[in-house]
């Protein structure tokens, strides 16, 4: 079957042998599969967790119809038009566990369905009525996110991006105030909007060394949930600052969940989210499509980081 891999060298279009189904896996025949900024990191052969490696298939979603299922697989036949997560997206064929596996509405296209399961599973720990803050909100993840918040009964909802057009675009998908973190008085803006007090919840895809005005625009006994770090990986870190907002700091990754915390999380999003999926009240703009064998290309446009939403991968 035909693949995009990861080599030394970067991603790479190459037949590779079609995947076999483990009892808990079922085989699809991919239709569309999303980019997401970790597949930079893994086309060059940069483990995923226990995935990936030179000479593997890289992405970690994709929506398709099962071909074939294992023997433990519950609920899922072949013929079904479905989507999930995993790895090994970028290819014609692709397994996943069937506890990542979602049913495609009725009416969503392959390309729609590739764009949700990642986005769908990350933003979480939200409260109804509290204030939300998005870190990087032009993302796929973040533009959920701020649906997620909005559905969920956020009472006020911040998003921010450096780019004045994608910022502009935040309030089409829920925020009520945007932000950009390149300005060093930002934080004040989410004070003054939050009646001095600052967000209970800030989703933080940004760290690095935004992360010292986040902690300064969370509330006292607040939470910051550390989901990516487009900012960088370090930072100085203000200890007493964090000891005085009382804040819970809180790193997150499927890299070191089971395969039970992963299908909880699973079952829980679709306890939450599944009604307003199914009728399309959660949803993500597609920026571009690529054929497959034109992986190169749409991975070299995502690092260019001017996209809104999500690159797809057709079949």
């Amino acid at each position: 079957m035909k693949a995009a891999v990861a080599t030394e060298q970067g991603l790479a279009v190459r037949d590779i042998a079609q995947p076999k189904p483990k009892p808990n896996e079922v085989l699809v025949r991919v239709r569309a599969a999303a980019l997401n900024r970790a597949d930079l990191a893994t086309a060059r052969g940069i483990p995923h967790g226990s995935h990936g490696g030179v000479g593997a298939a890289v992405g970690l979603e994709w929506a398709g119809e099962v071909v074939e299922t294992g023997t433990e697989v519950e609920g899922y036949r072949p013929g079904d038009r479905i989507m999930c997560s995993g790895t090994g997206g970028y290819a014609e064929y692709a397994v996943s566990d069937w506890g990542r596996v979602n049913p495609m509405p009725d009416g969503m296209s392959f390309e729609q369905a590739a764009t949700l399961p990642v986005a769908l599973v990350t933003a979480g720990r939200l409260r109804r009525g509290e204030s939300v803050m998005i870190q990087g909100a032009s993302s796929g993840v973040g533009l959920m996110g701020l649906q997620i918040a909005k559905h969920m009964g956020a009472k006020f909802v911040i998003g921010s991006s450096t780019n004045d057009v994608r910022r502009a675009r935040l309030k089409e998908f829920g925020a009520d105030l945007a932000v950009d973190t390149r300005d060093p008085a930002w934080p004040d803006a989410v004070l003054g909007a939050t009646g001095g007090k600052g967000v209970d919840l800030a989703v933080d895809m940004l760290s690095g060394p935004v992360v010292m005005q986040t902690m300064k625009a969370t509330a006292i006994l607040g939470r910051i949930v550390n989901v990516g770090r487009l900012a960088g990986m370090k930072a100085e870190f203000d200890f007493d600052l964090h000891a005085l907002r009382r804040i819970d700091y809180i790193g997150v990754t499927f890299r070191t969940r089971t395969l039970e915390e992963v299908r909880e999380i699973s079952r829980r999003m679709r306890a939450d989210l599944w009604d307003a999926v199914t009728v399309g009240k959660l949803k993500l703009p597609i920026d571009r499509r690529f054929p497959l064998d034109e992986a190169v290309a749409a991975q070299a446009h995502m690092r260019e980081n001017k996209h809104f939403g999500k690159i797809v991968l057709t079949m």
